[in-house]
């Protein structure tokens, strides 16, 4: 695991930054090999392990798309629980920066934990860190993860599998939708390792008048072959 670097608890300041200066440009960023492969191919061998997970979604049942996911339950996998506890703090920054520029009130404690004890306090206290398993023909229909009053306004995804060789297919797909425009599709381009940071509901935009609000939708394209594993990490928790 890289976390940008050898200490997950220090990460490099200059590479947040790029990765910071990216998300509020396009809504999303890479972290490139957040990842090793040992890791990845640990995350997807706890999939058929059903003690690990409070509940499992087939998504064609709900019209969800194509597909299933299942949610952790506490406690999490010690990857999963260390990703989202070093990964809140670099994002908190830009989270709070958005609600300012979007006139929201709410604003984010430091640290992850402190975060989570308002959203329990709230009735929020299931988590929502999830993996999910795509088959040849599975999709992930456009949505947001939205699961009570309290929302953290930037996620991660993780791609477990490897694209060309495990799956084909199956790209991660973003759409922003502006004021008064037509939609604007993003395909982003992920390996084994890589994790995509964005925005969940919406982000602030820079207009000719101030900032207004992009509304932000994410998905998943048909497979055409294989399977596809993804490490879905959400900072709060759901009702």
């Amino acid at each position: 695991m890289d976390l940008f670097t050898s200490s997950p608890l220090a990460p490099d300041v200059a590479r947040w930054a790029e990765t910071l200066a990216e998300l509020s440009r396009q809504g999303s960023a890479v972290i490139p090999k957040l990842l090793d492969a040992q890791a990845c191919e640990a995350l997807i061998a706890l999939y058929p392990q059903a003690q690990h997970f409070r509940s499992r979604v087939v998504m064609q049942r709900h019209g969800f798309g194509q597909g299933e996911y299942q949610y952790f339950s506490y406690p999490l996998p010690q990857t999963v629980a260390r990703l989202r506890n070093t990964l809140y703090p670099p994002l908190v920054g830009l989270a709070n920066a958005w609600n300012e520029a979007m006139g929201i009130a709410v604003r984010y404690p430091e640290e992850h934990a402190d975060f989570l004890a308002r959203c329990h306090q709230a009735g929020q206290q299931q988590p929502t860190p999830l993996l999910l398993q795509y088959g040849a023909g599975d999709y992930n229909s456009l949505h947001q993860d939205l699961y009570g009053e309290h929302v953290f306004p930037l996620q991660v995804a993780v791609l477990l599998s490897r694209p060309g060789e495990d799956f084909t297919g199956g790209e991660f797909v973003l759409t922003e939708q502006r004021p008064r425009m037509q939609s604007r599709a993003e395909v982003v381009p992920l390996t084994q390792g890589d994790a995509v940071v964005f925005a969940v509901h919406h982000r602030p935009v820079q207009g000719t008048r101030g900032f207004y609000r992009v509304n932000m939708r994410h998905g998943v394209s048909t497979l055409r072959s294989g399977h596809r594993h993804t490490l879905g990490i959400i900072f709060h928790d759901a009702q």
